[in-house]
């Protein structure tokens, strides 16, 4: 009867000292994850895509990639076929 006894004590002592300690390093954890979700963030938004980015002034122009210009616009894509709409 005595072990009994002993064995809820020690669980309810275990259930409420995790309950407590849960409290309390539930504000550290939050800040934690926050801390670590800003920083993916400024990694993610706030670094520029190249490193001379900060260097150019506003309103300068550059282009990084020059698409290539032998293109034929005058190739025939299909065949053009007339209809008549049927009643």
């Amino acid at each position: 009867m005595m072990s009994v006894l002993k064995t809820i004590l020690i669980v309810l002592l275990v259930y409420y000292g995790l309950k407590l300690l849960i409290r309390f390093a539930t504000p550290y954890i939050l800040r934690y994850i926050s801390k670590k979700a800003g920083q993916q963030f400024e990694q993610f938004f706030g670094n520029p895509a190249r490193p001379d980015a900060h260097q150019q002034k506003e309103g300068q122009v550059t282009i990084d990639n020059i698409p290539s210009q032998n293109k034929s616009s005058g190739k025939k894509v299909g065949e053009y076929v007339d209809f008549e709409e049927v009643e």
